[in-house]
């Protein structure tokens, strides 16, 4: 049996060096939308949609005044810059909706908040700050799973002990003068917590997938992205001028087929063979808060001969014993995954991403990565905030704490929201609970009855999601204690049979 050891602070279990059987099974939760809701949302879009055009009618004539942007009087002749009908959404639907998103606050983004009060007019178009300031407000929106999002505490002395020493920012990028010893630090315990040979990190998340995968795959490569992937993976691929095939969502036998037609015919016209195949898969999906298939993925990577990509920006910190991820949480080795990228936007409290896996990969990035040869490192204090988290998630009883805290924090809340007749989509040990509401028409109202009983949620409809799928995406953190929890289940319960969206029977 392979002894626990300390190296600079941190333990790395012994269970990581050698992980034989799964510890989980898969499960997920999808149930199909409701006929009847189904009907009854395309009627309010149909019935919108039919107002908008109305709209759009009495400001092209003058009837009502168009606030949308338009171009100035003196551009007659050039190519419309602004798409009237692209911003239709926006006009006629998103203003409508305005005051429920975009919401400011003015606290640390901890269990509860403080936000700003607005006053809006012209039907959406524009607000203004009425001076009064809500305090109190349960967050149950932010991304802040272990609770390190603090102004307090032993992470912000570090950072404030950061700026002392080097400043507030680099001014440089890491191929210039801005690679610090710090930065350094930073990799290499990253990479010893991930139990991986090396870590190259980023100065935003976002930037972290889309300028890396087209480093990774070009011309004459495949990609095989699961349909619900996030943006950042979507502008990588269309960057990377890989072609891209789409498979169902966590559809394991949709990937395998496409895999193998992909291998059987090769690249479109000359059928050559592909150069490599890349699969692009989530931990998390922030959406669905459903959990990859990660095993059977694995499986297929092997099978077909391709590579695996895996986004952990929702599931680093937030899946696995000590917070490892969904390799962890399956009981695989991180070896095992090719290419592990994640971000410290999440559990860590911070800013940025990483890349982890062999030597030559790292080396390779840190030579062709737009991302780090360009773009300015990461900031002395947001290095100290990861590095401090880190070494309390994976070094000390209080990381313990948090990670089984979250744990029970999301299967009592996914449990309650279940027994309140809500449907509720994804996996029971997700930090992403997912709520339909389903008609846009309770979407602004679900929330807005929300803050007014103490409690602030993100909401969302079409495009972010399928048109006949809104939700109210609930974020759960270690930070938020039962009683929080208890007190939002009785409001969402209220205001459920106020809006009568307790579809579940």
């Amino acid at each position: 049996m392979t002894p626990d050891f300390r190296e600079n602070g941190f333990k790395r279990p012994a269970k990581l060096q050698q992980m034989d059987s799964p510890l989980k099974q898969f499960q997920e939760d999808f149930e199909p939308t409701p006929l009847y809701m189904a009907i009854i949302t395309y009627i309010n879009y149909g019935v919108i949609t039919l107002f908008g055009f109305l709209r759009d009618f009495l400001r092209k004539h003058g009837f009502e005044k168009n606030h949308a942007s338009a171009e100035a009087g003196d551009m007659d002749g050039f190519v419309s810059l602004y798409a009237s009908f692209e911003n239709f959404y926006t006009r006629n639907i998103y203003n409508r909706l305005h005051d429920v998103f975009n919401r400011p606050i003015c606290s640390a983004p901890g269990p509860v908040i403080k936000i700003m009060e607005r006053e809006f007019s012209q039907s959406g178009w524009s607000y203004k700050f009425t001076g009064k300031v809500l305090d109190g407000i349960v967050n149950l929106g932010s991304y802040n799973y272990l609770g390190f999002a603090e102004n307090s505490g032993v992470c912000a002395e570090a950072s404030i002990k950061a700026i002392q020493q080097y400043g507030n920012g680099v001014c440089s990028s890491r191929c210039e003068v801005g690679n610090l010893d710090i930065h350094a630090e930073l990799e290499e315990k990253m990479a010893r917590y991930l139990d991986v040979d090396a870590c190259v990190t980023f100065g935003m998340g976002f930037a972290t997938n889309s300028m890396n995968i087209p480093c990774l795959v070009g011309k004459g490569c495949l990609i095989l992205s699961d349909e619900l992937n996030h943006a950042s993976l979507v502008l990588g691929c269309r960057l990377s001028g890989a072609n891209v095939t789409i498979f169902k969502h966590n559809d394991m036998k949709d990937l395998e087929l496409k895999l193998r037609n992909a291998i059987v015919n090769g690249q479109p016209r000359g059928y050559r063979p592909w150069r490599k195949i890349l699969i692009i898969v989530e931990g998390v999906y922030s959406m669905e808060g459903s959990i990859i298939n990660l095993p059977e993925v694995l499986k297929l990577k092997k099978k077909y001969k391709a590579y695996v990509f895996l986004d952990e920006a929702h599931s680093i910190g937030a899946l696995g014993a000590t917070g490892r991820g969904v390799t962890e949480y399956f009981g695989i080795h991180p070896k095992e995954v090719d290419v592990m990228m994640g971000t410290f936007t999440k559990s860590f409290g911070a800013a940025g991403g990483y890349i982890a896996g062999t030597k030559s990969l790292v080396e390779h990035l840190r030579a062709k990565s737009h991302s780090a040869c360009y773009a300015t490192s990461m900031a002395p204090p947001v290095c100290r905030q990861i590095l401090s988290s880190l070494e309390v998630i994976s070094a000390t009883e209080e990381g313990k704490r948090r990670i089984q805290k979250l744990a029970s924090n999301c299967k009592m809340f996914r449990q309650g929201l279940k027994k309140l007749g809500f449907i509720v989509y994804g996996n029971d040990d997700s930090p992403v609970v997912p709520a339909l509401i389903y008609s846009p028409c309770k979407v602004g109202a679900f929330s807005r009855e929300m803050l007014s009983r103490g409690f602030g949620v993100v909401v969302v409809g079409f495009p972010a999601t399928p048109i006949v799928e809104a939700r109210v995406r609930f974020c759960i953190s270690a930070a938020l204690t039962e009683k929080n929890l208890q007190d939002a289940l009785d409001a969402i319960s209220s205001i459920g049979d106020i809006l009568q969206i307790k579809y579940k029977k």
